[in-house]
């Protein structure tokens, strides 16, 4: 296993592919701001958006389930916002009793929680394709082009290259423990508690040896004339078919929250 395992770009010759990275991330932020100031419980609005992202998907050939499968991790996250069903004032919808106490679910707090997790769930489709679609160093030309701050263009692009490190080093550290697991094996081995130990001794020696590792790149980058910023060829000007893509995909996502809120 390598640690390239990490990235989620999917090469595909598709039409998705070849749009420029900056209409594709200027796209995808207005896709999730849309997406979010759609008023609770506009279920049209969400059926359209939904629409929107799943042609986005078949035009990227990865498939119309690509983002939807994967765009149900956040699901877990969104229990975060599960107190909007006792706190949202409206008709009661349910009884949970607690002892003493009881809490009273409203059927307007269930359309809002509702909301947030459909609006959770299709802005992450919308970023998993930016990513699917986009190598990440094309998106930091995006970003800089965009005018992002450079400083926080900086730490992205640091960030994402030490989590290849940091996941390299955890490969070597599971090579090693697997090398040795089989001489260890009498030794208490099969034991969770064993393990839980070995595991502890794992994740404080990943955080020392990815420590020293990124003190050595960073050596090395000032050694290479590294000053605080990344200097790469500027992006080509961007094709007509780019500014019409661009155009259209705002006018669209515009029309739907236009529409949405006139209807509301």
């Amino acid at each position: 296993m390598h640690a390239n395992f990490i990235d989620p770009f999917h090469a595909r010759d598709s039409l998705l592919h070849h749009v420029d990275p900056r209409v594709k991330l200027v796209l995808a932020v207005a896709f999730i701001l849309t997406t979010a100031l759609l008023p609770p419980a506009a279920w049209p609005g969400y059926i359209l958006v939904f629409a929107l992202i799943l042609a986005v998907a078949i035009a990227s050939a990865l498939g119309p389930f690509f983002a939807i499968k994967r765009a149900f991790l956040v699901l877990p996250f969104v229990l975060a916002a599960l107190p909007v069903l006792f706190t949202t004032p409206g008709e009661p919808w349910l009884h949970v009793p607690l002892g003493r106490w009881a809490l009273t679910a409203t059927a307007a707090g269930l359309a809002r929680f509702a909301s947030i997790a459909l609006k959770s769930w299709l802005s992450m489709q919308a970023g998993i394709l930016l990513a699917a679609s986009t190598p990440f160093p094309q998106l930091l030309m995006a970003m800089r082009a965009l005018r992002v701050p450079r400083l926080l263009v900086g730490v992205f692009g640091l960030m994402w290259r030490y989590l290849f490190v940091l996941a390299d080093e955890a490969l070597r550290l599971m090579r090693a423990r697997e090398a040795r697991s089989a001489a260890l094996a009498g030794a208490g081995g099969s034991s969770v508690l064993w393990r839980a130990k070995v595991t502890g001794y794992m994740a404080g020696s990943l955080f020392l040896r990815g420590y020293e590792r990124s003190e050595r790149i960073y050596d090395a980058m000032l050694a290479r004339g590294y000053d605080g910023e990344v200097r790469t060829l500027p992006l080509p000007p961007m094709a007509r078919s780019d500014k019409a893509a661009l155009l259209v995909g705002l006018a669209i996502v515009g029309s739907i929250l236009a529409l949405e809120i006139w209807v509301g």
